[in-house]
């Protein structure tokens, strides 16, 4: 007995772990082929559902549209004039317009913008969805006829696709004026080059996986928390807040994602 006590148990812990893994997964790829169902379903803008969802739209985009936006341009022009001065110092003025451009434009201003949507919006409305199923609210939402998913979730989810999509646009544009002040200042001098330069990295295939990636990150950060919310068991102690069913695991999901569509991107632009 004492013998079968002491034989390792990590076989065991292995496939608890992988089961709980696995069903996470499923949980959230379920709920989210749902949530896209939904979103393409006319049915699910009506007058009601409409109403609170340009509500949600303009909640969670317009009090940070102003601030990310001045945070963008401020990191901006601050790498742009570092990479301009390092580059020109080693003779290398000629790619470094291009490759602030590449590094800011195509790849850290729409991972920052859904990073940000993510902390700002899509995390704290995962728990108050949470925190709504808990305490009965989507029962009386059944009882009386309604959809907790088409009614609560929906919103949630369109808004914060809706603000990682636009932060990111609107960033994108923003930095770019910011990269040419800071290489020509205020004037027309380097305009024609610059567009130039700008046309041969937005190449339409590059512009196109740059349109999918921003609408892949609006995806992940506005479906993996509030999915991880929905499917968190009732009565989590504190011990089991920090299993994989938790929102810590549904945060570590989220970026494993982020981290997969930003190497995919990777691999499609410079391979």
């Amino acid at each position: 007995m004492l013998a079968s006590l002491l034989q390792p148990q990590w076989p065991h812990r292995t496939w608890r772990t992988a089961r709980r893994w696995a069903v996470a997964w499923w949980r959230i790829f379920y709920l989210g082929a749902v949530v896209l169902v939904m979103l393409m379903s006319p049915s699910s803008y009506g007058p009601q559902t409409r109403s609170r969802l340009m509500r949600r739209m303009y909640v969670d985009t317009a009090p940070i549209l102003l601030g990310f936006t001045a945070l963008a341009a401020l990191l901006c022009l601050v790498v742009a004039r570092i990479v301009f001065v390092t580059a020109t110092s080693y003779g290398l003025s000629r790619v470094a317009v291009e490759m602030v451009i590449r590094v800011l434009v195509l790849e850290l201003i729409p991972l920052t913008a859904a990073l940000f949507v993510a902390m700002r919006c899509s995390i704290p409305a995962g728990a108050s969805l949470a925190k709504m199923r808990e305490d009965g609210h989507f029962e009386r939402l059944r009882h009386h006829g309604y959809d907790p998913v088409r009614t609560e979730m929906l919103p949630l989810v369109v808004a914060s696709m809706y603000a990682s999509i636009t932060l990111a646009a609107l960033s994108c544009v923003v930095s770019l004026v910011m990269v040419y002040l800071s290489v020509y200042g205020l004037s027309w001098v380097g305009f024609e080059l610059y567009t130039r330069m700008f046309a041969s990295v937005f190449t339409p295939m590059v512009t196109w996986l740059f349109g999918l990636k921003t609408l892949m990150f609006g995806l992940a950060v506005a479906l993996i928390p509030t999915a991880s919310a929905m499917n968190r068991p009732y009565g989590m102690d504190r011990n089991e807040a920090l299993g994989p069913a938790s929102d810590l695991g549904g945060l570590a999901r989220m970026f494993a994602v982020l981290l997969l569509i930003e190497v995919a991107s990777l691999l499609g632009n410079y391979y």
